[in-house]
C-alpha cells in the first residue's frame, strides 16, 4: 500500500470502484501530467443517500458531508486511470455544483466537504483553486457535484 491508500485507511475511507458513466463519457480522463474527473455524485453502492435540493429538503450539513462523498468518488475515478494516488502531485482545481433552493446562498460551505477531505487525505498538496456554483438542479436529483482536476507525476 502506498502512503495515500494508508492514510485513506487512517480516515476509514475505502474506496469503491467509479461507478459507470451515465451517458457518452468517461469517469476521468489522463491529458499529460493532469487527471480530469467528469463531475462525481454522491453515489453509495450505486444510489444517492438524500436527494433534493440544499436549502429545502436537505440541510446544508448532509450536503457537506455529500460533497465529501464526492470527492472520494473522484479520488476512485482518479486511481481507476492512474493506478496510485501517490502519483498525485497536487490538487490543481475542484468544480462545485450545489442543487440550491431559490434563496441558499450557502454554497462556499457546502463544497468545503470536497476541499477539506482532500486536505485531509494530500496535506499541503490538497491545497487548490475552487469554484461553488448554485444550480436549478443536478442529476438523479443530487443535491451536490463535484469534479477534479489534479496534476499527477509520470
Amino acid at each position: 500500500m502506498g502512503r495515500i491508500e494508508d492514510r485513506l485507511g487512517e480516515l476509514s475511507i475505502t474506496l469503491a470502484d467509479p461507478a459507470p458513466p451515465a451517458g457518452a463519457y468517461v469517469p476521468a480522463l489522463v491529458d499529460g501530467d493532469h487527471v480530469l474527473t467528469s463531475g462525481q455524485l454522491p453515489l453509495v453502492d450505486g444510489s444517492l443517500p438524500v436527494t433534493g435540493h440544499v436549502g429545502a429538503e436537505v440541510d446544508p450539513e448532509q450536503a457537506k458531508e455529500m460533497a465529501r462523498l464526492c470527492a472520494i468518488n473522484a479520488l476512485a475515478a482518479i486511481r481507476s486511470v492512474i493506478g496510485d494516488l501517490d502519483r498525485v502531485e497536487q490538487v490543481v482545481k475542484v468544480v462545485g455544483f450545489v442543487s440550491s433552493a431559490p434563496d441558499f446562498t450557502g454554497q462556499p460551505e457546502v463544497i468545503n466537504g470536497a476541499s477539506e477531505l482532500l486536505g485531509e487525505v494530500f496535506g499541503e498538496a490538497g491545497e487548490h483553486a475552487r469554484s461553488a456554483v448554485g444550480v436549478a438542479a443536478l442529476p438523479l436529483g443530487a443535491p451536490v457535484e463535484v469534479e477534479l482536476t489534479v496534476r499527477v507525476r509520470s
